[in-house]
């Protein structure tokens, strides 16, 4: 699925260090592993969850591969927040080496 040049994004390896990192995966995945400082609102909890996630500053959106986070990045900016795209999702943040953590025992992973 392609959302063009209609999407703000960023490359994995770019994502500033203090970001606010959204990852909108299921439990299962953010179990296998996730970015130690991102903050879990499944894309299915969005709608109830909202009001979460601040609106002063940048929010970067991550999944999997950067289908549903370019979906719920849009959906963000159309209602009045700042948000980027992370191009790659959680495999391209772990191909660059980017910090992981789980919320199981062993070596976290991309699910």
């Amino acid at each position: 699925m392609s959302f063009g040049d209609n999407v703000p994004s960023v490359d994995a390896a770019a994502v500033p260090r203090d970001a606010y990192l959204l990852d909108v995966r299921e439990p299962e995945e953010w179990t296998a592993g996730h970015a130690p400082d991102a903050v879990h609102i499944p894309m299915s909890q969005l709608r109830d969850r909202a009001g979460e996630i601040p609106q002063d500053r940048e929010v970067y959106v991550i999944c999997r591969v950067g289908g549903r986070s370019a979906q719920v990045t849009i959906a963000l900016n159309n209602a009045g927040w700042q948000a980027s795209n992370v191009d790659g999702g959680m495999m391209a943040w772990a191909h660059h080496g980017r910090p992981m953590v789980a919320e199981q025992a062993g070596e976290p992973y991309v699910a």
